[in-house]
């Protein structure tokens, strides 16, 4: 079973979704916590979460790149980057639910299907 878990195709995403969570603060958390300090603090903070990021998401796009196509890599990072930021959105940073979010996700689930059909 773990062999199962433990491929290229799963390490990749699931690294992909780890490496997002850290974009998403980095890009947006400053926005909630640090409104009070400057900018430049702001950003360095930012840089730091954002090395994280790249720690993990590097590793990642390198593995995925054994089994996936590199428009593939993109499609799936875009998937996982609204899957990410729309509950971070809401629950995080207290946006009001939009149907819009919906909407936009089966758009993508359109350009899943283009990006991985043969």
């Amino acid at each position: 079973m773990l062999k199962n878990i433990f491929n290229p195709y799963t390490i990749t995403v699931l690294m992909l979704i780890c490496s997002n969570v850290f974009m998403t603060f980095a890009w947006y958390g400053h926005l909630r916590n640090m409104t009070n300090k400057s900018w430049w603090i702001a950003a360095l903070v930012s840089w730091g979460i954002a090395l994280l990021e790249y720690l993990i998401m590097v590793p990642a796009n390198r593995i995925g790149f054994t089994v996936y196509t590199l428009p593939q890599l993109k499609i799936i990072q875009e998937v996982i980057t609204l899957s990410v930021f729309i509950p971070f959105s809401i629950f995080f940073m207290h946006q009001p639910f939009k149907w819009d979010y919906v909407w936009a996700m089966i758009c993508l689930l359109g350009a899943v299907y283009f990006m991985f059909r043969n």
